[in-house]
């Protein structure tokens, strides 16, 4: 029976989470800094046969040589399937061959739209927002045409509002039955929304945000009282493990031991 540590960091926690979601065997568009060090965990227990997709356009290679400190960081390389540049790694989304792509944004809306474009933008528009955002990257490209979409924020109300000021990378939009696809979309949308306090999944029939699980150290009320709308809240909620004992040696001492991305402290 596996050990569980209680001595662990929210980041670390979001770490351990979005690993236990990867499935073995598929392949998985990797985004900078936690995505990559959740992949890396993944590869490490359940999952050997992750392929990781880096934007650059390293597609299944090896991390054995360290964690890489951007998508194009030369580590993403070694030991690739093969390397042919950005335009290639998209190309392979478009074509329907990412399972799993790490996407994340500073506000999210309950049909799983992110916004990492502007806030306060209104009266003023567009040209001039209350604070201007980093922007997609490669998130928009990743939120259309992966096969699924795992989101990876922090949780407070703020950031979780029932209507966003820009959708950068989009969900299921209004949440119109077959919305997504009616904008010319080949992905089937958002699956998980791993944050500081809980996972949350989409209800089939209305793509609404549900509560799927609490984190260690939260409930149902301190989730639904850090959300800035209504979440549907089923009967099966549970309880999120704990990180074990050897996902946070292997976080600490093998995949990231320089703590360029699990050390760093989250902004709230």
């Amino acid at each position: 029976m596996a050990k569980y540590s209680e001595d662990f960091t929210p980041q670390e926690m979001i770490v351990v989470a979005g690993s236990r979601t990867l499935i073995d065997n598929k392949v998985v568009f990797a985004g900078t800094g936690l995505p990559m060090v959740a992949i890396t965990l993944a590869q490490l227990t359940h999952g050997p046969g992750i392929v990781p997709v880096f934007e650059a356009g390293a597609v299944g290679p090896e991390l054995s040589r360290g964690l890489p400190l951007s998508v194009g960081g030369s580590r993403t390389t070694y030991k690739a399937n093969y390397l042919l540049g950005l335009n290639s790694a998209f190309e392979l989304t478009q074509r329907g061959f990412c399972d799993f792509g790490f996407i994340g944004g500073a506000e999210i809306d309950p049909y799983g739209n992110l916004n990492s474009t502007m806030m306060g933008s209104f009266p003023d528009g567009y040209q001039k927002p209350k604070t201007r955002l980093p922007g997609s990257g490669g998130a928009s490209d990743m939120a259309c045409s992966c096969e699924r979409t795992i989101i990876i924020m922090v949780h407070e109300p703020r950031r979780f509002n029932e209507k966003i000021d820009y959708i950068t990378s989009p969900g299921y939009l209004d949440g119109s039955p077959n919305a997504r696809w009616r904008a010319g979309m080949a992905g089937q949308g958002p699956y998980r929304v791993i944050t500081t306090k809980a996972i949350m999944g989409f209800d089939d029939e209305t793509k609404r945000m549900k509560l799927i699980a609490t984190l260690p150290g939260e409930t149902v009320k301190s989730v639904q009282e850090a959300t800035g709308f209504e979440l549907i809240i089923p009967d099966d909620v549970y309880a999120f493990e704990p990180p074990t004992v050897e996902e946070i040696r292997l976080i600490r001492e093998v995949i990231d031991p320089k703590g360029y991305f699990v050390r760093k402290k989250i902004k709230e």
